[in-house]
């Protein structure tokens, strides 16, 4: 199976700023809903990954901005997991459907802790075995 997924979606009137492009904050939100989507293909929705014992959370993001979005610009968010053995490595880019412009990517590193909180160094067996 393969590691990616995609979604599609339209730039809402409240995410656009005073300059009539999508505020750089939202795109997160894009990533998120493509990323948890990716997850959930292989049965990882986050209340699984609670229910298993663990919590996951951003380690760290980091964004790039080459093409900005507009209101009701249709875009298409793909998520791929790059690694998944110490932590999760989740790359996200965006491209307009309209003309396929590339207009952002982010890479997000994702990590778990057990139920009282200590950072795991490796991604447990039951939740990797989920990706095999």
């Amino acid at each position: 199976m393969l590691k990616t997924a995609s979604i599609e979606l339209e730039v809402p009137f409240h995410d656009v700023d005073a300059l009539h492009v999508v505020w750089h904050g939202h795109y997160a939100k894009y990533y998120e809903l493509a990323s948890m989507n990716l997850l959930r293909q292989f049965g990882l929705d986050m209340l699984v990954i609670r229910e298993l014992g663990y919590s996951m959370y951003v380690m760290e993001t980091r964004f790039r901005y080459m093409h900005p979005l507009r209101y009701r610009d249709p875009f298409r968010v793909t998520s791929k997991l790059k690694e998944w053995d110490t932590c999760f490595v989740i790359s996200n880019v965006i491209h307009k459907l309209a003309d396929g412009q590339r207009c952002a990517r982010a890479r997000t590193k994702l990590v778990l802790t057990d139920t009282e909180g200590k950072l795991l160094l490796e991604v447990p067996n039951e939740i990797r075995n989920r990706l095999a």
